[in-house]
């Protein structure tokens, strides 16, 4: 890389206090906040409102809410199981 073109990319840790998850890793973000990682070193510390530890796809916890019955209707209006065929 060219000095003076880039941005300063260097280890963070990422924190989810939703989940109590918290992961190193290299970025260019930073904080004022620090923190004391594991290997004894201390580094900026960005705190993220979701990560893949809290988000509800990626812990399998997803519903498809359908509200107002939706699919029902569709299913009424253009044909499907139990419903009404043609216009």
């Amino acid at each position: 890389m060219q000095k003076d073109k880039h941005p300063d990319y260097h280890p963070v840790v990422f924190r989810d206090r939703a989940a109590g998850y918290a992961f190193l890793t290299r970025s260019t973000a930073s904080s004022q906040q620090t923190i004391e990682w594991d290997d004894g070193e201390t580094y900026p510390v960005v705190d993220v409102e979701i990560s893949s530890e809290s988000h509800p796809f990626y812990t399998g916890k997803a519903r498809t809410v359908d509200t107002e019955g939706r699919v029902a209707r569709f299913q009424r209006r253009y044909g499907g199981e139990g419903g009404e065929s043609g216009s």
